[in-house]
């Protein structure tokens, strides 16, 4: 079945309330309209969801959206059932009396869409249901968990492809906000997709800041961040749950709203943390990287890296939560070399050569994200094969203040050179880290056993501390004169570009290690919707007494920005609210007129403001 564009456009506005689709939605409902199998990579906040949910209700029969998240299964089913969709879940939280419920529904036809686990796809009994049920699309979300080489490789994924045999003649379509072109080759092969209408929409996400600083008395430097962002949700990461333990109560102890998230807690736990989150009662949730994938909460306005991600890939997910509506968001990384040697300690423990061969490459990559002086939108991008067409985003530390240069000819001479005797002395090259001991005079067993203090190179480096030399040796690397070797100990070697800078000593230009945050010039916000922020905060406090009511998050009623186009625009009838982004039908039905009161009540007493 098919649909024209202002048959999808009426759709879209009715329901959800919109007046136009985000890149590559309507390209992709109208493939999977056809009958074709898609692949679909959008990024977080790229409106994933829309891809399925509107065509469901396009066409007859049931779409199936298959999930490995319990948690937002009811999430995104209240967000449907408030727009007026026929939408229900299956998963362990229901009784027995409420499954058997649903499941006559579904038997009777009453469901236009079903979210379910991949588990409970693969139960004795269920392509029976399948086949009864007049399914009309398979939709695989988080389909990066299908591969092995996905940061979130789920094994119980990989049975889906069965649901092939099961279902022969339903297209589906594989959806994922991150993926490399390896796990994009992965998917498409293990869910045995059909010549698939393949849709890869920029991974930039504009709206979102990027900085990256010295870490330098953490729990500080958070409070500092947050205390400017007291009425906003947002997330720090920390690496450990003892950190994610300590840094919330750091807060908590300092009058704000945080609670951790951690796989040490109980279920009950993390579930009441989760919901007190979702629902605006904790402002502020300190996690370990458990937290966040089952969050469907478009208003998060900051995430905080409080330790050193493992990797670009992971790093990128996790500061894609915030600013999903749209809205500017910031993503701070507090960055020390010590949380380099942590890593690298735990990369030693792992036994699989190969895997942690790989770790290896990704602590390397995010370490250089982490200390390049280029823009950081540049750096992401690169990573996931995208080329930014710009050199300066404008919304990052590097871009918006450029970090200091100097004449680094010396000190490049002094390391390269360093690494070229180890090699000629020993026969064999060293890791990082002996290069610099070297230099800095270090009286090491491995030093003494292999003759190194007996080099021209060994105490010339007294200058540079050791954090500093390695700073130039990985420095050296992204300037491409020196590599690192992928065996088992990331040797390093001088590269041939290395060993023609040596010999012609040629001048070397490099960037100055971070400073601490002084004054900070304003970056360009990307997403901002001007308004009446009092009367948006009356407007949030109205938002939360219905959502409390109706025991959901307050998201479900509206999202932050449709409260801020009513504060932009002081719409006072219900049908004043046309063209509020965000308003459905039904919604407008159910909550305009009361919104649209207490906006012409905040206006006896309060001017309007201009926002031209």
């Amino acid at each position: 079945m098919s649909a024209d564009s202002a048959q999808l456009t009426h759709l879209l506005k009715q329901t959800f309330g919109y007046a136009s689709f985000r890149p590559l939605q309507q390209e992709i409902i109208a493939a999977t309209l056809a009958g074709q199998d898609v692949f679909a990579l959008l990024p977080t906040g790229g409106g994933k969801s829309l891809c399925f949910q509107l065509p469901a209700l396009a066409r007859p029969g049931l779409t199936v959206v298959v999930s490995p998240l319990i948690a937002l299964m009811k999430d995104q089913v209240d967000a449907l059932l408030s727009s007026g969709v026929a939408a229900t879940f299956l998963n362990s939280t229901l009784d027995g009396t409420e499954a058997r419920r649903r499941l006559s529904g579904l038997h009777r036809g009453e469901y236009k869409l079903l979210y379910v686990a991949p588990e409970r796809l693969m139960l004795d009994g269920w392509a029976e249901n399948l086949k009864a049920w007049n399914v009309a699309c398979l939709a695989i979300d988080e389909a990066h968990c299908v591969s092995e080489w996905g940061h979130d490789f789920r094994p119980e994924y990989r049975q889906l492809a069965r649901l092939r045999e099961t279902l022969p003649q339903v297209p589906l379509m594989a959806l994922t906000a991150t993926a490399t072109g390896r796990v994009r080759a992965d998917i498409t092969s293990h869910l045995k997709l059909r010549d698939p209408a393949t849709f890869i929409a920029s991974f930039n996400r504009p709206n979102l800041t990027y900085r990256v600083v010295p870490k330098d008395q953490p729990l500080k430097q958070i409070i500092d961040f947050v205390r400017k962002r007291e009425l906003e949700s947002g997330i720090v990461y920390c690496a450990s749950r003892a950190t994610a333990e300590r840094v919330a109560e750091g807060l908590s102890g300092r009058g704000f709203s945080a609670k951790p998230y951690h796989a040490g807690l109980t279920t009950e736990e993390r579930s009441r943390h989760q919901e007190q989150f979702l629902r605006d009662d904790t402002r502020i949730i300190c996690a370990t990287i458990a937290f966040g994938m089952g969050i469907n909460k478009p208003n998060v306005r900051w995430i905080i890296h409080h330790d050193l991600p493992k990797n670009i890939e992971g790093y990128y997910q996790e500061t894609g939560r915030a600013g999903r509506d749209g809205l500017p968001g910031d993503c701070l990384l507090l960055f020390s070399a010590g949380d380099i040697a942590k890593q690298t300690h735990f990369l030693d423990e792992i036994t699989d050569e190969q895997e942690q061969q790989v770790a290896r490459t990704q602590l390397r990559q995010i370490v250089h994200y982490a200390e390049s002086a280029g823009c950081r939108r540049v750096e992401l991008l690169d990573y996931f094969g995208e080329t930014f067409p710009i050199s300066n985003c404008g919304a990052c530390d590097n871009c918006v203040e450029p970090r200091d240069t100097y004449d680094g000819t010396v000190v490049a001479q002094k390391f390269l050179s360093c690494v070229y005797r180890i090699r000629r002395a020993s026969g064999f090259s060293t890791g990082l880290n002996h290069v610099v001991e070297v230099l800095t005079g270090a009286d090491t067993d491995r030093i003494r056993r292999w003759g190194h203090d007996q080099l021209t190179t060994y105490a010339i480096g007294a200058e540079l501390s050791r954090p500093q030399w390695a700073a130039v040796g990985r420095e050296l690397m992204r300037l491409g004169h020196l590599t690192v070797s992928e065996g088992e100990f990331a040797t390093i070697e001088l590269t041939d570009s290395g060993v023609a800078l040596l010999k012609d000593r040629t001048a070397v230009t490099l960037t100055k290690p971070m400073d601490l945050p002084k004054a900070r010039r304003v970056v360009r916000r990307e997403g901002d919707i001007a308004c009446d922020e009092l009367l948006f905060e009356r407007l949030r406090a109205l938002r939360k007494r219905l959502a409390d009511e109706r025991q959901v998050p307050a998201y479900i009623i509206f999202g932050d920005t449709t409260l801020r186009a009513m504060a932009n625009r002081y719409p006072v009838t219900a049908a004043d609210m046309d063209g509020i982004p965000g308003m459905g039908e039904k919604k407008k039905a159910e909550f305009a007129e009361t919104f649209a009161e207490t906006i012409a009540d905040y206006l006896k007493t309060n001017s309007r403001q201009s926002f031209a």
